[in-house]
């Protein structure tokens, strides 16, 4: 792949670090296994009045996005900002029903995670197996499968399922995390795919499973303030950005 002209003079310095930070985090999922080659999508909104949005330019890997690949469109799927890449439609189905239903999801990850998936077709769902999944399960919410989101009509189902939770199941399709910024979707997204890789390592051991009790996951936002000291996952973004630029640098250009 040649490399991509810079564009970041074309932009202001706000929607460059969102850029910045968005094209980070399509690479650490990329690092962490969870991409499905071309076909999953993080969305994140430009900073500023407009409703525009960021999405990869459909064809690219994840390992290979950059700040200046992105494609800036808005709530319809419209290109707003030259680009030589399309978007997937199915992608941009859920990502805009969500994006335009909460203001605050600035950022929509979605990936098909072959944890999550797994999880995503058993009848019961996450279980209170872990300390990962009582941080899932503080704030879930769960959408039945309706086929590849094509249709408009599905659109309403999506945000009346989602409400005003930061984790959503897609029954028999995979994993999505809202956040109001980048770095706490991400995390969101960290706990999510280990709460459902340990679920199903642990169902595989074959010994009888402890559940944990529900006045634990009733106090699950309260311990993760505390441990994050109430910065959520902006206090381990810069340290997922070093590790980034030791193993893929470039996603910045």
């Amino acid at each position: 792949m040649s490399a991509m002209k810079s564009i970041r003079n074309q932009v202001s310095e706000e929607e460059w670090k969102q850029r910045v930070d968005l094209a980070a985090c399509y690479r650490l999922v990329a690092d962490y296994g969870w991409d499905d080659l071309i076909f999953t999508h993080i969305s994140a909104r430009v900073p500023g009045p407009e409703h525009h949005f960021l999405i990869n330019p459909y064809g690219m890997l994840f390992e290979e996005i950059t700040a200046s690949s992105l494609v800036k469109v808005d709530l319809h799927g419209n290109k707003v900002m030259d680009s030589e890449y399309d978007i997937n439609p199915a992608g941009f189905t859920i990502h805009s029903a969500i994006h335009a239903a909460r203001e605050d999801a600035k950022c929509v990850l979605h990936i098909h995670s072959i944890n999550g998936v797994a999880v995503s077709a058993q009848k019961n769902g996450v279980l209170p197996l872990s300390q990962q999944s009582i941080l899932v399960l503080s704030s879930l919410a769960y959408h039945d499968y309706e086929g590849i989101a094509l249709r408009e009509d599905e659109k309403p189902r999506l945000v009346a399922d989602l409400g005003d939770k930061n984790f959503f199941m897609l029954r028999n399709h995979g994993l999505l995390t809202a956040a109001d910024n980048i770095p706490d979707a991400f995390l969101f997204m960290y706990l999510f795919e280990a709460a459902c890789m340990i679920q199903v390592r642990a169902q595989a051991g074959g010994g009888e499973l402890i559940p944990i009790d529900q006045k634990i996951i009733d106090t699950a936002q309260a311990q993760a303030q505390a441990v994050t000291r109430q910065a959520g996952g902006a206090l381990a973004w810069p340290a997922l950005l070093r590790r980034l630029d030791r193993r893929n640098p470039g996603y910045d250009g």
